[in-house]
């Protein structure tokens, strides 16, 4: 999950491509962040009438996710030969250093709270050296004294608080769905569409406010509908102890008239509270 090639924290979108067919690992076993087991809602969980659809929509950069995926007390340890893919004794293209990279990156991931649709895993967020090479495939380059190690680490502290925050902000909209679904939603797919400016985010420009640096659209799964939400992230200043500094403007998109009616709604309760 990421965003987009405007900000150096933009780059940490995921892959298009279409993914390899084979099953993601399990978590480690020891790690006690999943030693709880969850009864997932039905509609989220692999079926077997649904695998060959619900194994083709899984991003290729969340395959093998959780082999990365560091246990709280072990987060400082090195992965070692865990980041070795067996069928070729080799990591993952986009965990390996690029030619000339200045300095190492970890290659732990970090699972997200963001639940992961018609699966009974979540999310997890790109490393700081996948989040390195995906910059680079956008056409970043290092330059001297351009961005450290430490940098990096922030960055990805940082790419994690903003989606972070924009899952709690979509929950807050569902809500307003929790009688038709009872389980709530998950995250079915995103993109970033950086240079596409949201009506809204138009409209606010004329009226003398600054552009958002970047915008996303998340398809979330409710349920079996999908629904489609614009976020327009802008530049909220310094970043503070919590690695927040993006304001982020999240809304149903105009596509549906549930979408409309929702927004309405919530303008109404804004304005007479």
């Amino acid at each position: 999950m990421g965003l987009s090639a405007s900000s150096p924290a933009a780059a940490g979108q995921p892959p298009t491509d279409p993914p390899k067919q084979h099953q993601a690992a399990s978590p480690p076993a020891e790690c006690p962040m999943h030693q709880e087991k969850k009864s997932g809602c039905p509609m989220h969980m692999k079926t077997p009438e649904h695998r060959t659809e619900n194994t083709n929509n899984v991003p290729a950069h969340q395959e093998r996710a959780y082999e990365y995926v560091a246990c709280p007390v072990k987060s400082g340890a090195s992965q070692g030969n865990d980041d070795i893919d067996p069928s070729n004794m080799m990591p993952p293209p986009n965990q390996l250093p690029s030619p000339g990279q200045p300095f190492p990156l970890s290659t732990v991931r970090e699972e997200s709270s963001i639940p992961r649709a018609h699966s009974d895993k979540k999310w997890v967020y790109p490393s700081e050296q996948m989040f390195w090479n995906a910059m680079l495939r956008k056409g970043w380059r290092w330059k001297d004294d351009d961005i450290t190690s430490e940098d990096m680490t922030n960055i990805i502290k940082i790419h994690n608080q903003n989606n972070e925050q924009a899952w709690k902000e979509i929950l807050k909209w569902e809500a307003l769905h929790a009688v038709e679904c009872p389980c709530g939603p998950s995250l079915m797919r995103f993109g970033g569409k950086a240079k596409e400016y949201s009506p809204r985010a138009r409209i606010r420009s004329w009226m003398g406010y600054e552009l958002p640096f970047d915008r996303h659209d998340w398809i979330v799964d409710r349920c079996g509908k999908e629904v489609r939400y614009v976020i327009d992230y802008y530049d909220g200043g310094a970043v503070d102890k919590n690695y927040q500094f993006t304001i982020l403007d999240v809304r149903p998109a105009f596509d549906s008239l549930s979408a409309v009616w929702d927004r309405m709604k919530v303008a109404w309760w804004r304005w007479t509270s």
